[in-house]
């Protein structure tokens, strides 16, 4: 039976979600809980990959196994007691054999969070900046993204991807007392895409660039005209959407 996990993690202490050979993940801590309750090794492949520090409200990864159905939320349960605090099991439910966590997801959706002020607390959940940022025009160029779909210019440098392109169906910026949330939906991202989207656009809010200039940026496919990678501890991925018939 293939089953479908769903959980959330705090990325700062760990390299990012895939195995690393010298270094800790989320991957590594997870597929060990589930071996030693399966008494077997046991793969998961989840729906993305998150960098090193980066957060996730909801992630989700499948594998397979012999689970009965009534034992379901024992096994949630006993999971959890296997994982440190910084991962937490929210459900699992039992899917089509052949449904794959990365492959038949329709869409991911992001989140960046900005602090305004300098804080002593949960400033590995976010990134300061206190320069007062122009939300208008941060928004105009967020809504410029969606005209587009080839998005090379906010790509890490030197991949090996065989396509750039990626449909934005949602972006926008929020304003808040304590700072500023910026949420991203499409059906796929590049690596690093995210926090180089929220660094330029950071810039358009600092003035540091022209709302217009994202055409040419975009247009000219080159990731050094586009603005700063913005750390990671301020991203968080927050919602995975499936085909609802991949349940059963």
């Amino acid at each position: 039976m293939r089953f479908f996990l769903e959980f959330l993690y705090a990325g700062t202490h760990y390299h990012g979600w895939q195995r690393q050979p010298n270094a800790l993940s989320v991957q590594e801590v997870m597929e060990n809980a589930l071996g030693t309750l399966l008494k077997t090794p046991t793969p998961l492949v989840a729906a993305g990959r998150t960098d090193t520090g980066v957060h996730a409200r909801q992630m989700i990864a499948h594998f397979d196994g012999d689970i009965a159905g009534a034992a379901h939320q024992h096994f949630v349960y006993q999971l959890n007691q296997f994982l440190p605090q910084d991962i937490a099991i929210q459900s699992l439910q039992e899917v089509q054999p052949n449904a794959h966590a990365r492959f038949d997801a329709l869409s991911r959706t992001y989140e960046y969070h900005i602090a305004k002020e300098k804080t002593p607390f949960g400033n590995e959940l976010q990134y300061l900046v206190k320069q007062p940022l122009d939300l208008e025009a941060m928004n105009e160029g967020a809504a410029l993204l969606l005209e587009y779909e080839d998005f090379e210019c906010f790509s890490k440098s030197h991949t090996d991807l065989k396509t750039f392109l990626c449909k934005i169906s949602h972006a926008t910026w929020t304003n808040s007392e304590k700072g500023y949330t910026f949420t991203i939906t499409a059906n796929r991202f590049l690596r690093n895409m995210v926090r180089a989207i929220v660094g330029t656009l950071v810039e358009i809010g600092l003035k540091k660039k022209k709302v217009e200039d994202l055409h040419q940026i975009i247009k000219n496919k080159n990731r050094s005209e586009a603005g700063y990678s913005v750390p990671a501890q301020g991203l968080f991925l927050t919602r995975i959407e499936y085909p609802k018939n991949i349940y059963l």
